[in-house]
């Protein structure tokens, strides 16, 4: 079967036939070679285009790419700035959560997609778009998120992904093919070369995965990282500030010897990113279970992410019930592999997310961190309100508490484990 003919059929699939209009399709354009390459095979195809490109914070000209790809025949280029919509909708809940996939990864990607699929979305409405595309392989997890995203938030889309349509892949096979496609159809090549792994970077984050890394033993190539400082070359003189948090959500960030207190959300992102890359925070190298069920080996980056978490986490611990704060933690898991695998827009992380707000209502008060040299040291905390009670707990007063209350509670809480002994002995283990 030749290609015109695969294409027709996978169209027809999707609910288009190839002599009719095939109406608009929204593009999650980045300006890079494969989604420029997908532009014009889609306007092959016989698509109106419109490319959608999400300003989240990255090192991009949005305006260069913009004329590209009105160039390449894009019926209209949409760049939304979303920063702040990412800051607010999607990192405030992840910090309150306290988001981390597989104990270490702060998912700076993973919170990206969910709001890049929202402006899609919003586009795809205003256009009466019948369909979206993305350049998502059919190995990763981008796929999952857009994919299910989507879906959700606009039930009857169809989405074309070329990656997994034989009628692209087995045409523009690799890199070669692609190239050698923009050659044909007067593509603008990359001036420089492409770096040798693939780099996901916005307001939160820069990430590297593929390539080179794809061995686990090799160790990173210096000068990989572009956010961080070297924390051997950090600064030999430790930065000191404080994170204010109102019922969870950051709400100013104060730097020792700066008599300006920032509060709006991308000014305290942003001031905690310059101070946590200065001093080299936040760098991590893990192997990671993607949600397609292979491994990977992922590189990341999350100067400012890194610091917040761990303000918020100390600062829970002053404010929150010890039960409330274990039955959280295991919902923050649970969480985090939800927006991972792409759920952000499911019934599930809904009810985890409304259980999860309601812990955080005790969770107010400032935190003091010392930045230095890649670590974060808690300094000291304070709420105006929190469970720690100075009276009760002191060595020098006794307070409300009663000595001889302790030796009860010891007694009763032993039952269980003289009678384990009990077991033990009758069956003949103890020797």
């Amino acid at each position: 079967m030749d290609n015109v003919a695969s294409t027709q059929l996978e169209l027809e699939s999707a609910g288009v036939r190839m002599n009719e209009g095939r109406g608009i399709v929204v593009l999650a354009y980045s300006g890079g070679l494969d989604t420029s390459c997908i532009l014009v095979w889609l306007k092959e195809q016989g698509f109106d285009v419109v490319a959608y490109l999400a300003n989240l914070g990255q090192d991009e000209d949005f305006e260069e790419a913009k004329r590209k790809a009105t160039k390449l025949g894009a019926k209209e280029v949409v760049v939304e700035d979303q920063r702040r919509e990412m800051v607010e909708d999607f990192v405030w809940p992840a910090v309150k959560a306290g988001l981390v996939y597989e104990d270490r990864y702060l998912m700076g990607t993973a919170l990206a997609r969910p709001c890049i699929v929202r402006g899609l979305i919003r586009v795809a409405k205003r256009v009466g778009a019948g369909f979206v595309s993305h350049g998502a392989t059919g190995k990763g997890n981008d796929q999952v998120r857009f994919e299910l995203g989507c879906y959700a938030l606009c039930p009857d889309i169809k989405i074309i992904a070329p990656w997994k349509d034989p009628a692209f892949y087995t045409r523009l096979s690799g890199r070669k093919e692609l190239f050698e496609y923009a050659r044909q159809h007067d593509i603008p090549l990359p001036v420089t070369e492409k770096a040798p792994w693939s780099i996901d970077a916005n307001i939160v984050h820069i990430s590297y995965e593929s390539g080179i890394l794809e061995d686990p033993a090799a160790h990173p190539p210096e000068g990989i990282y572009q956010m961080t400082t070297d924390p051997e070359k950090a600064p030999d003189t430790p930065e000191i500030l404080t994170v204010t948090f109102q019922e969870g959500v950051p709400t100013s960030v104060s730097v020792a010897g700066d008599k300006t207190q920032v509060t709006g959300p991308l000014e305290i992102l942003f001031t905690c990113n310059k101070i946590g890359a200065r001093h080299g925070v936040g760098r991590m190298d893990m192997m990671e279970n993607r949600t397609l069920g292979i491994k990977t080996r992922n590189l990341t980056e999350a100067p400012g992410l890194t610091l917040l978490h761990k303000a918020h986490e100390d600062l829970e611990a002053l404010c929150m019930d010890r039960e409330v704060r274990r039955i959280k933690s295991d919902l923050s898991t649970r969480m985090a592999e939800q927006v991972y695998s792409g759920f952000w827009y499911s019934p599930e992380f809904e009810y985890t997310r409304m259980c999860v707000e309601e812990s955080q209502k005790t969770v107010t008060g400032a935190v003091t961190l010392k930045v230095y040299k890649g670590n974060v040291y808690v300094l000291g905390r304070d709420a105006p309100v929190s469970l720690y009670n100075k009276e009760l707990v002191s060595m020098d007063v006794q307070g409300d508490f009663d000595p001889p209350d302790a030796q009860g509670f010891i007694r009763v809480t032993a039952i269980r484990l003289r009678e384990h002994q009990r077991v033990k002995k009758a069956l003949g283990e103890n020797k």
